[in-house]
């Protein structure tokens, strides 16, 4: 049995987590299904940035490996260390109130990534109460010296304050300065490099994949929860079921698109989605990620870019 490894280098003057194995194109594959992987010619091997967040997410995906998984790396890192037991039931149950308070998947898996971190902090430094100044030690520690983003921050204190509600604890003095954000103005592409980008896809479904989210101005989410139902070809209009804010709203069906659409309707005949990956279900975002960064990387485009940035794009053009 084949073993990869994770070991700590030092790449672009940057600390990066690397993936060590013998050739093997199975396990190649399987390692580049990682978000924002690279490959490093120096070190010959795969590589992700060493973070807290990337350390866990290499971790659950090799433990799913059916090959050996050996971890080197630092292990007194607080997030590598493993909680009791009932500490994690206790975080999955606070999982289960977050979905109860009918919060959003995405906003309740950031909330228990945080509470997890925060609980593994206080477990490595036998901490047992939960006072504010622990927290702000926390804050400081997990977010402001790791140059964490302000939205991030944000989400963490609000992560906390949720985890304290669900113990029916209250901290009378949680003070945390919360930093302002950056009003930055997004990545646009112009109407050429949309064309272009588009031009450099081949594939059917993920050229049509690309142009839906650009014309119809969606987040990821939406586009990938539209149903063959949603298109209303007769109006024009693409019906957005539960968007932001857990609201419905409609948007505009592009002539083109549809055109697109049709082909691709009759060349694929999806089921209930109107993109679905194997059996059936969603497409997932990994993957119409990935679509875009070849396109980009074929295209030679140097801005930088993300599927939300064909949104910021629609919004420009229309």
């Amino acid at each position: 049995m084949k073993t990869i490894t994770l070991t700590l280098i030092r790449h672009k003057a940057k600390k990066q987590i690397a993936f060590e194995f013998q050739y093997d194109v199975m396990i190649k594959e399987y390692v580049k299904k990682l978000p924002d992987i690279n490959w490093s010619q120096t070190h010959r091997a795969f590589y992700l940035p060493y973070t807290k967040e990337n350390v866990g997410i290499s971790i659950q995906h090799l433990q799913k490996s059916p090959w050996n998984f050996q971890n080197n790396l630092p292990k007194e890192d607080f997030f590598l260390i493993s909680l009791p037991s009932e500490q994690t039931k206790d975080i999955q149950k606070f999982k289960r109130w977050l979905l109860q308070k009918r919060l959003s998947y995405h906003t309740v898996n950031t909330y228990v990534s945080v509470v997890t971190y925060f609980t593994k902090y206080c477990h490595s430094k036998n901490i047992i109460s939960y006072t504010h100044r622990v927290i702000e030690l926390f804050n400081y520690d997990f977010i402001v010296k790791e140059n964490k983003s302000i939205s991030y921050q944000n989400q963490c204190i609000n992560g906390i304050k949720k985890y304290l509600q669900y113990k029916s604890m209250h901290l009378e003095t949680l003070h945390i300065i919360r930093p302002k954000k950056e009003r930055k103005l997004p990545t646009v592409l112009s109407l050429q490099e949309i064309k272009l980008i588009l031009d450099t896809i081949q594939n059917l479904k993920h050229r049509t994949l690309i142009a839906f989210i650009y014309s119809a101005g969606l987040r990821i989410g939406e586009a990938l929860s539209v149903k063959i139902t949603d298109i209303d070809s007769k109006r024009m209009l693409v019906r957005i079921e539960n968007a932001k804010g857990k609201k419905d709203r409609y948007t505009l069906l592009s002539s083109s698109v549809l055109t697109l659409l049709r082909v691709y309707y009759t060349t694929y005949k999806p089921k209930k989605y109107l993109f679905e990956g194997l059996n059936n279900k969603k497409y997932s975002p990994m993957s119409a990620r990935k679509v875009l960064q070849k396109a980009l990387a074929k295209s030679k485009i140097k801005k930088r870019v993300t599927l939300h940035t064909l949104r910021h794009s629609f919004a420009t053009h229309y």
